[in-house]
């Protein structure tokens, strides 16, 4: 694996004499290698061999997505939750169990964490199904989302290399975020094209996750804005039906909104350090102080890495107006089409609001309307869900063969 630390694209010369762009470097823990590793091998195994590996193959960047560690994706309820509740049958942690059970559902699961994109992505699609993970656990992972998990691990390596390094602390941790965030916008305005570029934000008042697949810098422009491109893998050779590309639109929105807070306004560090209970002056593990040194903004501290990602922000222009969706065929990643589309800044701020009134248990989980009932059908909690509570006319039981299957991959 080529280990160059340069956060900047640098050229080396071959035999020819020909100068050639070396890749920049994204440095992730050992463990997190462990599960790429893992993500590329299911990738080159047979699809009858996918069903056998019950462990989860998630890459550190696909783990962002979601949340901020392994234990921020939308899932089982946490020892908190649980085991707490099973260990004593005590008044006052009964009590106090039930005053858990009121919280909503933002400080309750994501506590210190941060909402992701696809939380909220999540949510538009069915808030009743948010509402049933969150309580009961994700059901395990389909075939056709490990695929797509292991997709995105190797269009990601084909222009960013991972380099193994220890993290010692949660201040490790985010500082190896912002370290990725910096070398990503570096290739973004050298070479044109960065991909899997971590994001944190804090919008309409909520912390915020998210990473971006692919960002492009058009060079043919006189004014150049970043363009926001995500991809989706498809089962079948067909494009998706208008609630999944809905779904899709408003996640580049989510990012694009995050892009150009960033940009535009101050980083609030002292809310970040507060909110994610981080120490901005800890001294941050030897490995990745020699990387910040070789890569060109030396840190001793979690501080120290902040500036220099906010210093990045106020050097990066607000991202391009037009959003690029692509869908790919999982079989031979032949591309099945593009959804080009204009960003909305009024339309994507009221969908966050109606999904953090959700989250923030303004109001109980609301059902997809009636038209987007055929959702239940490939829903694993739709036995229990109320809206199902008829099983001989249940309007969420789709009579039609031919209903199209919702691209559900989480990222």
């Amino acid at each position: 694996m080529t280990t160059n630390s340069s956060s900047s694209p640098t050229t080396t010369s071959t035999d020819s004499g020909e100068k050639t762009a070396e890749i920049p470097i994204e440095i992730v823990s050992e463990e997190e290698m462990a599960l790429i590793e893992a993500a590329l091998a299911a990738a080159a195994m047979p699809a009858s061999h996918l069903h056998r590996n019950s462990k989860s193959i998630r890459s550190f960047s696909l783990l962002s997505k979601r949340g901020l560690s392994a234990c921020t994706s939308t899932g089982p309820p946490d020892i908190e939750d649980s085991g707490r509740a099973c260990g004593s049958n005590s008044p006052s942690s009964q009590k106090n169990k039930r005053n858990r059970m009121l919280e909503p559902f933002l400080h309750r699961f994501r506590k210190g964490r941060g909402l992701s994109v696809t939380d909220l992505t999540g949510t538009e699609w069915c808030e009743k199904q948010t509402e049933f993970i969150l309580l009961f656990g994700k059901p395990k992972k389909t075939k056709a989302m490990k695929a797509g998990s292991a997709r995105h691990v190797v269009l990601e390596e084909e222009v960013i290399k991972r380099v193994k390094v220890q993290v010692e602390s949660a201040e490790d941790v985010w500082a190896l975020k912002f370290i990725n965030f910096i070398v990503g916008t570096n290739q973004l305005l050298f070479d044109g094209l960065t991909r899997e570029l971590p994001l944190v934000g804090f919008v309409e008042g909520v912390w915020m996750v998210g990473i971006i697949d692919e960002i492009r810098m058009p060079v043919s422009d006189s004014t150049r804005f970043p363009v926001l491109v995500d991809t989706k893998t498809r089962v079948r050779a067909t494009l998706p039906g208008e609630p999944q590309k809905r779904n899709g639109r408003f996640q580049l929105m989510c990012y694009k909104y995050m892009w150009d807070t960033l940009v535009a306004d101050k980083f609030p560090t002292r809310k970040f350090y507060d909110f994610f209970t981080l120490n901005p002056n800890h001294i941050l593990s030897p490995e990745i102080r020699d990387n910040t040194a070789k890569s060109g903004f030396p840190s001793q501290t979690l501080s120290d890495v902040v500036r220099y990602f906010g210093n990045s922000c106020c050097s990066l222009p607000m991202a391009h107006d037009q959003l690029l969706l692509r869908y790919e065929l999982q079989e031979d990643h032949s591309l099945l089409g593009e959804d080009e589309f204009t960003y909305d800044p009024d339309l994507v701020k009221v969908q966050i609001k109606s999904c953090l009134e959700f989250w923030l248990g303004k109001r109980e989980a609301s059902y997809p309307p009636m038209e987007e009932l055929w959702k239940c059908k490939f829903c694993k909690f739709a036995s229990v869900c109320p809206i199902n509570s008829d099983p001989d006319d249940s309007p969420g039981k789709p009579k039609s063969e031919d209903i199209p299957s919702p691209d559900l991959t989480p990222k």
